[in-house]
């Protein structure tokens, strides 16, 4: 009887459920090893082939830390917030938690089918409240938080007022958003209002002017990954950008830390390059620059002092407050319409855009400090608000993005370093961090890094600038102006911001009419009845990001029922952090950043036991897409065969690649796939209509998505499974091709074979051959080597070829074969279950010791040398290693293949190579 997957299956899935396999406490006898998933957003498409590749991966290193004796803990929740279920609210009125629910319940199916060991008592949502009453407390914490430079941590806000009321800002060294001076005697003089209104200035989450991406028609900020081209992704509306008062994250008062926890974690080189340029620490000066015929100051930041006598032009950010007071009249409306420009393009757009050169003159000069000349103030999208003072000095010979401006405006380029060699500037710029200095007034002729030094000391010297360390890293915008999110526990008295007791948390959302703006254009919970405290004072209208409910995610896991705290001080010493995480590389910044600042601030306050989340980080590739196409005669409802179409003029049209099979097309399940097609007409090649095909990224407008469900039905969860790790490296992106699950199907039944005959159990307790527990010893060390480096492509083959030698062996021997269904386990776990069953177990296979390969078994003792007549190999012959010269000849004489090719001629000479080649000449 041959294997019945969809039985096994569906039989040790409801026994994992009904059993809590995958359960898992704290348990001080074991060592933890905790695996987790970056937590996925439902949608109402569900799964499809791509989204379990990470899953399946996790899911194999999880079954086999457990089988090492690990007490690991796998958990699975959902990212439950989002614009597109709020969207979806908008359209049909139905509230949002409805449609998630439903997607989530189909999500939950779609991975039970898949055989996951996630450990489902540990589930959580974002949009539980009993989940973001925990997202709410942290806030609340940051809010009563300022970073403290000279400790290196957050603080509680209290001990700020107290040196306040103590010594006012004298020697305070904290982070800010911008530097105050006040004695205690003016502090103690001011009102509640303006105190708190300082206080915003210093907390960790604060209340500031911000420029953000808003989306009128969407009603609501969004993050730059939710913008593209000026377009929101969502519904393709025109974003532009604004100041607004928003609830901000001080990140960027860790830079230093996040920069230098990226050395105490197993990150790949390129992830943790793409975070250290994120960050972006760059050490330099602020210089200031006078404006001829002004008493405005203009102070820039460069890393390069060095090159002030290069300067021949100065650039300021769109956003910049130095654009309203530079601006003259005569320049007012072109800057209002390159203003305008801008304001449609996204912060990304601008740094990634690098070969779109726009720009516009304020009208104004300043003036070089060190060469008194004036030069023009320019205003461009390169150069961005965050980074430095928002104002550059620009060395068009020795930048390439200020040589680019230079070139397009027709404005000077002048060296002032040489390298020794030529200096071309007709075609780039020369971006010298080494040489000599030229046309530089006093550090004439001074080598690069002493000229730095003199200029720095020297502005320091004549007060018009200090040396300082910029980090590019921005503040987090914390505000969306959308309904289903996590509400702020803030409530406002005379305008400022207070937050609501401990005690009273949750706070959950309350429902409202419908999910817009209000026509005064306030945020949707600007509709909810009663929105304010017991006291009537008025409650936060805006409601967290998306990101707010994953930045401390993993904590919740560890444990997800306490109601008492985030995580308890026992669960947190024990689980720690997460050994293993896998998610998708899009996450290398946003998310990956706010989590670990999350971290880090919940450790500077106690409340966590290590200061960074993710021990090692593994970012899976993308299962593309494989589009086929079918290609219509122009004018006509009549298709012709890929071969054949260059014979005609022709449409390609995407098909859907579930009525292709090896590229052959189902032509009645093409008529009946549209209504447009009903009486289509076919010209085929052999009988067949052959479609085209192409890679391309899995999208129901392609036509090309693949469900799980599908696969499984058809092949089996285990099938999957394995075929999913079968198509390529972990991290690489790979097509998806059904043409080749149809093998990895035929070897799992092959598997079973080794087994079970006519459903019956044909293991023996014979003692096992020297080639059987070679094949068994070498499988488990291959194994056990892809499973550490994540190669599981590579495992797969392995599993094939120890199938096939032990079927040629005809082993059925139980000390083989026993030791290989916890070996392929992980893998395939259904049908390992079902076999460790019949073999004879009460107990569920993940109960078992994953097998320790031994060396003695794999130390060859003999060498098939290939043997030769006049060079032409002819047959082989195995001979013991320890055969000397002598004794190999006289086995290859008396082989009776010898005397077959010897053919009666005599041998004039044998030539032996050891562990090589024998060569008879005759």
């Amino acid at each position: 009887m041959e294997y019945n997957f969809k039985e096994v299956e569906k039989k040790w899935q409801s026994y994992w459920k009904e059993h809590k396999t995958y359960q898992v406490d704290t348990d001080p006898a074991k060592p933890k090893y905790y695996v987790l998933d970056m937590f996925p957003y439902p949608s109402g498409a569900g799964l499809h082939v791509g989204h379990p590749l990470g899953y399946i991966a996790s899911d194999i290193y999880s079954r086999y830390k457990r089988l090492k004796g690990f007490n690991v803990l796998h958990p699975m929740g959902y990212d439950a917030y989002g614009l597109p279920a709020e969207q979806y609210a908008i359209q049909t009125g139905q509230h949002p938690a409805i449609t998630t629910d439903k997607n989530i319940a189909r999500y939950r199916e779609q991975l039970d089918k898949i055989g996951f060991s996630f450990d489902w008592n540990r589930e959580i949502r974002t949009c539980d409240p009993h989940y973001y009453k925990w997202t709410q407390w942290a806030f609340i914490q940051m809010f009563n938080s300022f970073y403290c430079n000279d400790e290196q941590k957050a603080m509680p806000i209290a001990e700020l007022v107290k040196a306040f009321e103590s010594t006012g800002t004298e020697g305070l060294n904290v982070a800010c958003g911008e530097n105050l001076q006040f004695t205690a005697e003016e502090w103690k003089t001011k009102t509640e209002k303006e105190q708190q209104e300082i206080l915003l200035n210093y907390r960790l989450a604060y209340l500031a002017e911000t420029m953000v991406n808003w989306c009128p028609q969407l009603g609501t900020v969004l993050a730059n990954d939710e913008v593209k081209e000026g377009l929101s992704v969502r519904g393709g509306y025109p974003v532009v950008q604004k100041k607004m008062r928003q609830w901000s994250l001080r990140v960027s008062a860790y830079a230093q830390r996040l920069l230098d926890g990226l050395d105490r974690i197993n990150w790949s080189d390129s992830l943790k390059d793409i975070q250290r340029n994120w960050i972006g620490r760059s050490q330099g000066a602020d210089i200031i620059f006078d404006v001829k015929n002004n008493d405005l100051k203009l102070q820039v930041f460069t890393t390069r002092p060095d090159t002030i006598f290069g300067v021949s032009f100065m650039v300021l950010a769109p956003e910049s407050d130095y654009v309203k007071q530079l601006t003259t009249p005569a320049q007012q409306q072109a800057v209002n319409e390159y203003l305008d420009y801008v304001a449609k393009r996204t912060e990304r757009e601008r740094q990634s855009e690098v070969k779109k050169v726009t720009g516009v003159f304020t009208g104004s000069y300043a003036v070089n400090p060190f060469t008194q000349q004036a030069i023009p103030v320019w205003i461009s999208e390169y150069v961005l608000a965050g980074y430095g003072t928002g104002a550059i000095m620009a060395v068009p010979a020795h930048d390439s993005r200020d040589y680019a401006f230079a070139r397009k405006f027709n404005l000077p380029i002048v060296p002032v370093i040489d390298n020794g060699q030529p200096i071309d500037l007709s075609e780039s710029s020369y971006d010298a961090k080494e040489g000599k200095m030229i046309n530089s007034g006093v550090i004439n002729g001074m080598e690069v890094k002493e000229a730095i030094k003199y200029i720095a000391e020297d502005v320091e010297k004549r007060e018009i600038g200090k040396s300082k360390i910029n980090y590019r890293l921005r503040d987090a915008i914390f505000s969306r102006q959308r309904y289903w999110g996590e509400p702020f526990p803030v409530y406002y008295k005379d305008d400022m911001p207070y937050m609501l007791d401990e005690s009273k948390l949750p706070l959950e959302l309350p429902e409202i009419d419908k999910y817009l703006p209000t026509e005064t254009g306030e945020p949707p919970l600007g509709r909810a009845q009663n929105w304010q405290t017991e006291e009537g004072y008025p409650l936060e209208l805006n409601t967290m990001p998306g990101f707010a409910g994953s930045s401390a995610y993993y904590l919740r896991y560890m444990d997800p029922h306490n109601d008492k705290a985030l995580v308890s001080k026992e669960a947190n010493e024990y689980w720690k952090n997460v050994d293993l995480y896998l998610g998708g590389a899009e996450h290398a910044t946003g998310h990956l950043i706010y989590s670990r600042f999350w971290n880090h601030f919940l450790y500077d306050l106690g409340y966590v036991c290590e200061s960074e989340p993710f021990k090692k980080l593994i970012n899976q590739g993308m299962i593309q897409g494989r589009s086929n196409f079918v290609y219509r005669i122009q004018g006509t409802n009549k298709f012709v065969s890929y071969g054949l179409k260059d014979q005609y003029e022709t449409t390609e049209i995407h098909v859907n690649v579930n009525i292709v099979h090896n590229d052959v097309l189902d032509q009645e399940a093409f008529r009946n796939w549209m209504p447009e097609y009903a009486n289509a007409e076919f010209i085929l090649e052999d009988g067949k209509y052959i479609c085209g095909w192409a890679v391309e990224k899995m999208s129901k407008s392609m036509y090309n998505v693949v469900n799980p469900d599908d696969i499984i039905e058809e092949f089996g969860a285990d099938t999957l499974r394995l075929y999913e790790m079968f198509l390529g490296p972990l991290e690489a992106h790979k097509p998806w091709d059904t043409q080749g699950i149809d093998g990895v199907f035929k070897f799992l039944k092959k598997f079973w074979r080794l087994y079970v005959n006519d459903d019956k159990l044909i293991i023996t307790d014979e003692e096992p051959t020297k080639e059987e527990l070679k094949t068994l010893h070498k499988t488990i060390k291959k194994i056990e080597s892809d499973i550490e480096n994540f190669s599981f492509n590579t495992s797969i083959p392995a599993f094939m070829i120890c199938t096939n030698e032990l079927t040629g062996l005809k082993c059925s021997k139980r000390a083989i074969l026993e030791p290989l269904v916890i070996t392929i386990a992980p893998f395939a776990p259904h049908i390992a279950e079902e076999l460790w069953h019949k073999l004879g177990h009460a107990d569920s296979v993940t109960t078992a010791v994953f097998p320790e390969w031994n060396e003695k078994f794999l130390v060859e003792d003999s060498f098939e040398y290939p043997v030769s007549f006049n060079g032409k190999v002819r047959f082989k012959l195995a001979l013991s290693l320890a055969a000397d010269h002598a004794e190999i000849e006289a086995a290859v004489k008396a082989a009776p293949e010898t005397a077959k090719y010897l053919d009666g001629k005599e041998i004039r000479k044998m030539i032996i190579v050891p562990k090589k080649i024998v060569n008879i000449v005759v």
